[in-house]
């Protein structure tokens, strides 16, 4: 092969660095509707075909796959791309703001929002399609309340409990999916309000603690079958604003909660198959306005609430052992927030209010970590809202206020 007279080994190496240099210099596609600095993470190969990211202080998109760099590239790219998923997304609204109220998913995939309250204590609800995106008012409660719990049964009714509307309230009563009416069931035996309400593996309804005029220890169950309620086993400690959770075997777990001013640390678990109450071992901080969910593991997640101040940690119950455990940490301390179980596993905690005022901060949770990481925000801070696990995996946060009563509602991608 004739070679060129200029041609040596040296002057080869030196052209083919050039012309890497060359084609790895990027003028990046600038950002012009919010203004600002884009920043190219680049692959460490210069023919790589790997996804690189291009991203400015507000946005962040996908390079895809079918880029390929060359030696003889000129130095000016043109990216097609494709903007990264917005977690969040505003729905249409309720047609009545409110907070403190309850809300369920219904078997055939429709939301129920009952009660809470604005200006006034409301008896309205309304039912939220995800199919449409629409709310749709179905028919008013008998009694006007908030505070109060929600149910499905078995058969696909809701069952609604108690709360306060001025006065504390024993009611209950029954929503027919089929009809979207209400109809009267039978009274409790003690009224009351910012109490819980499980729905047991046999079909009854327990409801525990709550408060009247003070705190209440009583415990009642629900039989759907007569529609009459039935005093159970008694807890251990009255307590309001805890938390109740089903777990694997049947048992009920109560957590925390609140006896006037005194934050509780005490968990007990109630057994169906005895309608008695025993202790078990108490969590590593006393928290009330707090969550609880059952991991896919059976674990139980308790995360922040308030305490003598309000909290960011989080523990673990382990059935199997009966003991908690500390988890990592989340990111912002908050009390009266909600906690969502996604259909990957993660749980996601959306808004409450804490330290820093009220929040739209949302973060996940990973239970095969135990860390948490910061996720998309909500477009409004809230708490004493509702969150409810779509068929379609989107979590629906509703309601609430941060200082004024929210009738906007907004949906979660995961």
């Amino acid at each position: 092969m004739k070679k060129h007279p200029h041609t040596t080994v040296s002057n080869v190496r030196r052209r083919k660095r050039r012309s890497t240099q060359r084609a790895s210099k990027v003028v990046p596609i600038t950002d012009k509707q919010h203004n600002s600095k884009p920043i190219i993470q680049r692959t460490s190969s210069l023919n790589d075909q790997k996804q690189s990211i291009l991203s400015t202080q507000n946005h962040q998109w996908t390079l895809p796959n079918t880029l390929k760099y060359h030696p003889n590239t000129t130095e000016t790219f043109q990216f097609p791309f494709e903007k990264k998923i917005n977690r969040w997304s505003n729905t249409n609204s309720l047609d009545i703001a409110r907070y403190n109220h309850a809300a369920s998913r219904l078997t055939n995939g429709k939301v129920l929002v009952t009660g809470g309250l604005n200006s006034i204590i409301l008896n309205s609800a309304a039912l939220y399609d995800p199919s449409t995106g629409l709310w749709a008012a179905t028919g008013n409660m008998s009694n006007a309340r908030c505070y109060h719990t929600e149910s499905v049964l078995p058969n696909g009714n809701v069952l609604v409990t108690g709360g306060s509307n001025g006065m504390n309230l024993n009611s209950a009563e029954l929503y027919d999916v089929s009809t979207g009416l209400w109809t009267v069931t039978g009274n409790m035996i003690f009224a009351r309000y910012a109490h819980t309400a499980s729905v047991l593996t046999n079909g009854q309804v327990l409801v525990t603690g709550g408060t009247n005029t003070i705190p209440v220890n009583g415990s009642e169950l629900y039989d759907p079958s007569t529609g009459a309620w039935a005093i159970t086993g008694n807890m251990n400690y009255s307590r309001y604003a805890h938390t109740a959770s089903v777990l694997a075997n049947g048992k009920v777990l109560v957590a925390g909660g609140a006896i006037g001013s005194i934050y509780l640390s005490s968990a007990e678990l109630y057994d169906p198959s005895t309608g008695l109450w025993a202790i078990t071992a108490s969590m590593s901080y006393a928290r009330a306005y707090h969550t609880a969910t059952v991991l896919t593991n059976g674990q139980v997640l308790v995360t922040s609430g308030l305490g003598i101040s309000s909290l960011n940690n989080a523990e673990l119950y382990d059935p199997l052992t009966g003991l908690w455990t500390v988890t990592g940490n989340m990111n912002y301390a908050r009390y009266a927030h909600t906690a969502s179980i996604l259909i990957n596993g993660k749980v996601l905690i959306a808004g409450g209010t804490g330290t820093s005022g009220f929040l739209n901060s949302t973060e996940l949770y990973d239970p095969s970590s135990g860390l948490w990481t910061t996720t998309a925000s909500m477009s409004y801070p809230r708490y004493l809202h509702t969150a409810s696990v779509l068929t379609n995996g989107k979590v629906l946060v509703t309601g609430g206020s941060n200082g004024v009563s929210l009738n906007s509602s907004e949906l979660y991608q995961p």
